[in-house]
């Protein structure tokens, strides 16, 4: 038994060049560690075995959430932590977290993960994303073939979440071109296999919509952002406000604009997150709008989430700079400058 009642849970394949130092980052915290692997050719279970506490195997059936739920099976505490082989315990205080696990028993725990994104001109990006990924398995467990979600085990999405104290960086996105490309294309291939069994929904839709449009096949993209908003009951769920801003970008890539600004602008009022702000404000840019984009890039720094745009938070900055300076009014920019460095500082990123 761990010293804290959480497992964490892993399932692996061919994760040699990551999985042993995911593992060493998670050993001084005193989790139980379980790794569930689907079929390595290469020494990811070598590896696993000299840190995890129960390495077992599991025959893959290209259904991410049955591996996930078999690794939980498996794990000795009834609170499980699921992280993949990427992502890197960056720091974790198990004294809150031990608290929170009876402060919090019906709810599940939202991760902040760091990733970094290699984006379309090459450079390396970080983002940073909160994810439901500790959980109480008797009353919660993945559902879904990809991209699968956590849900109570009475079949509904728990909004009701508390931020769980623990960082976790992600390394698996900073991607080539093709790697990329062969990733997505796995993805659409369960996907679509899944649209055809289970037919449309609207987070379905919405992780098409995102795999075709990161292969750049935007009318296709287009078609299902379309109809995953056109099912949306619920704008909480934070997958909303990115299906909007995925389909905001692909109107954009196709010479629709306008389109774009008016999506945006009809759904503003539900998705009020320092994100969807800024992605507001880079629409309005696409529409020759600097007076209203300045409004939102300012508003999207001083919300409650602003740190959630990782290092988008310097494009903001650099926009508010660049557009003070456009109006005239330099002492303005002189203050978001200072801005700029600190956040800089704050991010660890050397300045040029």
């Amino acid at each position: 038994m761990s010293k804290i009642p959480v497992s964490v849970c892993i399932i692996a394949k061919d994760e040699q060049m990551h999985i042993g130092e995911c593992l060493k980052r998670l050993q001084p915290y005193g989790f139980e560690i379980v790794v569930t692997d689907t079929g390595s050719t290469d020494h990811t279970k070598q590896i696993a075995s000299q840190y995890a506490d129960k390495v077992i195997d599991f025959s893959w059936n290209d259904n991410f959430s049955t591996a996930r739920n078999f690794c939980a099976d498996h794990a000795s505490n009834r609170y499980i932590l699921a992280i993949d082989c990427d992502e890197y315990m960056e720091k974790c205080d198990t004294h809150v977290l031990t608290k929170q696990l009876r402060t919090y028993p019906d709810m599940a725990g939202v991760l902040c993960v760091e990733s970094f994104v290699r984006c379309s001109d090459g450079r390396i990006s970080r983002v940073k994303d909160h994810v439901p990924r500790l959980y109480d398995k008797k009353k919660f467990a993945y559902r879904g073939v990809i991209h699968e979600q956590i849900l109570s085990r009475r079949g509904n999405i728990s909004h009701k979440n508390f931020l769980l104290p623990m960082k976790i960086i992600h390394h698996g996105y900073a991607l080539s071109s093709e790697q990329m490309r062969l990733k997505q294309e796995r993805n659409l291939h369960l996907l679509y296999h899944v649209l055809e069994m289970e037919g449309e929904s609207a987070y379905l839709c919405f992780q098409i919509g995102q795999s075709e449009l990161v292969l750049e096949n935007c009318a296709k993209a287009i078609t299902f952002y379309e109809r995953g908003i056109s099912l949306v009951t619920d704008h909480r769920p934070l997958y909303v406000h990115n299906m909007v801003e995925g389909l905001a970008k692909a109107y954009v890539m196709t010479g629709r604009e306008k389109d774009a600004l008016a999506l945006m602008e009809r759904h503003a009022p539900l998705c009020d997150s320092a994100r969807f702000v800024f992605y507001h404000a880079n629409v309005l840019m696409d529409n020759h709008e600097p007076l209203k984009a300045l409004v939102k890039y300012v508003k999207a720094t001083v919300m409650p989430d602003a740190d959630m745009l990782g290092s988008e938070l310097l494009y903001c900055y650099q926009h508010i700079i660049d557009l003070y300076h456009l109006f005239g009014e330099d002492d303005l920019a002189d203050v978001f400058r200072r801005k700029y460095r600190e956040c800089q500082e704050k991010l660890g990123i050397d300045s040029e």
